[in-house]
């Protein structure tokens, strides 16, 4: 949950993140969409379709979640994280 402002209708934001924080939380990202790609390739190999399922629907949140994070940074050739 948010909290929201006095008229109920914004959110609150801080905007106190620095650019390093920004920076651990795309590293951190982007290791767990390399631990989500393994897992689908371990999921693969057993036949687990299940777990195939879930791996492949967290690697592309993930992939976006990286997208985001590097626009928010201004990464060249990095665009819109809405596409």
């Amino acid at each position: 949950m948010f909290e929201m402002s006095e008229n109920g209708s914004e959110p609150v934001r801080s905007y106190s993140r620095t650019w390093s924080e920004i920076e651990n939380m795309l590293s951190d990202a982007e290791d767990r969409l390399a631990q989500w790609k393994n897992w689908y390739e371990q999921c693969r190999k057993k036949g687990d379709l299940d777990g195939m399922k879930e791996s492949a629907r967290n690697h592309k949140a993930l992939q976006g979640v990286v997208k985001t994070l590097k626009w928010t940074l201004g990464e060249e050739g990095v665009g819109t994280p809405l596409e």
